[in-house]
């Protein structure tokens, strides 16, 4: 497995012994079931080590997060995994109609051979891990990438995945920016990239140049829309989760909050109670997450700058004075109140503790506000009432919906995730990473009689009538 120092030229000779391993012996159902049996078992023993890792990369991350978001999301999908891919890899039967009978037809799900995937640094365990839960399913070799943002993390996903695969079937590669451009490069059967929608156009790019079928999971920026239906306690104490869980280092994190005018400063009170009994001791503080590196703290502290600069009100839901002193990168959750839609807290993601709070006269006026924008990764819907559930739900376009709570569609083992439009394309988990990672290969068996011993040229007589019959039926 490459190292950070190892040559880029070693991606293609890595590759090359990945893509001919897989010629020589494609991994049968039993040595798939295997395979997730002995990941099951190696990732479940080395917990600690993974929360370590982590928290060394990030400067202190919350070990009951690292074990929620990432130790138990990834045994989830490998324990829903095991129990259905027997059943995956069936043959579907299809129907292959009375023009051709006598015949069977069935789709066969075949892998595709090897695949790449490249890892981001916010969750590094569990998107680098899940998404290759799918593709071993799927009988493929990995090479995986990464994030070079979390360097112990990657260490451990190195030593972990070497413990149970050989490297002919499972590589990795460590690097920066420079080693993830030629590994997009590679002629992969199938990329996978997570990670920002800029640098995923570019992963694209690189894939198209060798045909390289992709799956983006990319960002955005999450609604939660709290109708006027909603319960404002519900609805302030789960967007405080959603938002503030990993220090809103979450792809899908309730990236703004659109409510009524009337109802805007009352939600706002009830999250600021929510965030200040969360967070009041060394315990709390203690599964408050740091910012991951300078550069992110200072993005995140620009766009604070920018809306002061622009007049508009923050309202601090901690207060900064009472951040644990010696942790670095600590950034005390704040609103931002009806900022402007040209303001840096409303263009870009904001990946961060940062809760812009937009008021709305009326439900329809803040359907149309998300409808403006493109299409979010996660919808968060919060009311009583299902016909403003429903009114959301049939005029939003999103990856995924999450009625009356936030980040739990991420956490469904039998729900596809993945976004749409700016936010990403194509789906993992479940079945539906299992169909990702597998080309669907139509088999249809023809018997005797053959209508190809009637139908040929030339087409004069009984093989014209035949003709003319079968164009008309229908």
């Amino acid at each position: 497995m490459l190292k950070p120092d190892d040559s880029q030229p070693d991606l293609k000779a890595t590759f090359d012994t990945l893509r001919a391993a897989w010629l020589e012996t494609r991994p049968s159902a039993d040595q798939r079931v295997d395979d997730l049996k002995r990941l099951q078992r190696a990732f479940g023993k080395r917990l600690d080590e993974m929360v370590e890792a982590i928290s060394a990369d990030f400067g202190h991350r919350s070990r009951h997060e690292s074990l929620l978001g990432e130790g138990s999301v990834v045994l989830s999908e490998i324990k829903h995994t095991l129990r259905k891919l027997k059943s995956w890899m069936k043959p579907e039967r299809r129907s292959a109609g009375w023009k051709l009978l006598p015949a069977s037809a069935e789709i066969r799900h075949i892998p595709l051979g090897v695949v790449g995937i490249i890892a981001p640094w916010n969750y590094p365990v569990n998107l680098a891990l899940a998404p290759l839960v799918a593709a071993i399913a799927a009988g493929n070799h990995v090479f995986l990438k990464p994030s070079e943002h979390t360097p112990r993390t990657a260490a451990f996903l190195q030593s972990l995945l070497s413990e149970v695969f050989p490297p002919s079937r499972v590589a990795v590669a460590q690097g920066g920016a420079e080693l993830s451009a030629a590994f997009s490069e590679l002629p992969f059967d199938h990329l996978f990239f997570t990670g920002s929608t800029a640098v995923g156009r570019k992963v694209m790019a690189a894939a198209a140049r060798n045909l390289t079928p992709v799956t983006l999971e990319l960002g955005g920026k999450s609604p939660a829309i709290v109708s006027p239906s909603a319960n404002l306690e519900r609805a302030a104490r789960r967007i405080a989760t959603g938002k503030f869980f990993n220090a809103g280092q979450t792809c899908i994190a309730p990236d703004y909050v659109l409510v009524s005018r009337e109802k805007r400063d009352e939600l706002v009170r009830l999250i600021k109670q929510e965030v200040s009994a969360r967070y009041n001791d060394k315990q709390g503080f203690d599964d408050y997450t740091s910012i991951v590196n300078e550069a992110q703290f200072a993005r995140l502290n620009g766009l604070l700058e920018d809306a002061a600069a622009r007049g508009h009100e923050r309202v601090p839901l901690l207060d900064p004075a009472s951040l644990p002193a010696g942790r670095e990168r600590l950034l005390a959750p704040t609103a931002v109140l009806d900022p402007a839609s040209d303001s840096a807290v409303m263009r870009d993601e904001i990946f961060g503790p940062i809760l812009p709070v937009v008021g709305y006269i009326s439900l329809d006026e803040a359907i149309a506000y998300v409808g403006e924008r493109d299409r979010p990764l996660a919808l968060y819907c919060f009311g009583d009432d299902k016909a403003e559930i429903e009114a959301m739900l049939q005029s939003i376009v999103a990856g995924g919906v999450c009625v009356n709570d936030t980040l739990y569609q991420f956490a469904c083992a039998d729900l596809p995730f993945g976004g749409v439009g700016a936010s990403g394309m194509g789906h993992y988990h479940g079945r539906e990473g299992f169909l990702t990672f597998s080309k669907a290969m139509p088999v249809l068996r023809k018997y005797e009689p053959s209508a190809s011993d009637l139908i040929r040229p030339p087409y004069k007589g009984l093989t014209n009538w035949l003709v003319r019959l079968v164009t008309k039926l229908h």
